[in-house]
């Protein structure tokens, strides 16, 4: 492994970043569907903290929080950047033992993070925008049992359900403003 704090080729690839700008997503207002996801994410893994992470070129933004109060990040800070480019659920139970995060601000100082698993945010294209993540202030060895990786999984998949329907919407909306201005100049 390296010892860079985050994986920047994978934060930096065009492409990702592309699929990420085309969901408009980012700094956008909280919305319900995505806070209930968060909230049974949370309950499910019996966590005290889950967020929808989103890994832009500069930061990390949070769609969704639950038990962590900051909306975004800066890179260093990211444990979510080193599911980017690779498959799977990534479970890391001691982050203070793990060489990627054991200098992370957030588990050198406050709040003490110490235990992370986070579910891929793919995009069909197959890009990772990010993760449903679920953190610990504590160490969990054995990570996740069975029940709770499928739900995380699963719940996963529903977030990017969420951001394709908005996506959906966001061009059916802008194909009638379109239609309408076409209607009115004409």
């Amino acid at each position: 492994m390296s010892n860079d704090p985050y994986p920047v080729a994978a934060i930096t690839d065009s492409d990702r970043l592309a699929a990420l700008d085309a969901y408009a997503i980012l700094d956008t207002d909280a919305e319900a569907s995505f806070d209930g996801i968060v909230l049974l994410a949370r309950s499910v893994c019996a966590v005290p903290v889950a967020l929808v992470s989103l890994v832009a070129a500069e930061r990390q933004w949070f769609k969704a929080r639950s038990g962590f109060k900051p909306c975004e990040t800066d890179l260093n800070s990211s444990v979510c950047a080193h599911a980017l480019g690779r498959p799977g659920l990534l479970v890391i139970p001691d982050l203070s033992k793990d060489e990627r995060t054991r200098a992370n601000p957030l588990v050198t100082g406050e709040p003490g993070i110490r235990f992370y698993a986070g579910a891929p945010l793919t995009s069909p294209e197959g890009q990772t925008l990010g993760t449903l993540c679920v953190i610990d202030t504590v160490v969990r060895p054995g990570g996740l049992n069975e029940e709770q990786t499928e739900c995380l999984n699963a719940l996963a998949k529903q977030v990017i359900g969420l951001l394709n329907l908005r996506r959906v919407v966001e061009v059916r909306d802008q194909e009638i403003r379109n239609l309408r201005a076409e209607l009115a100049a004409a």
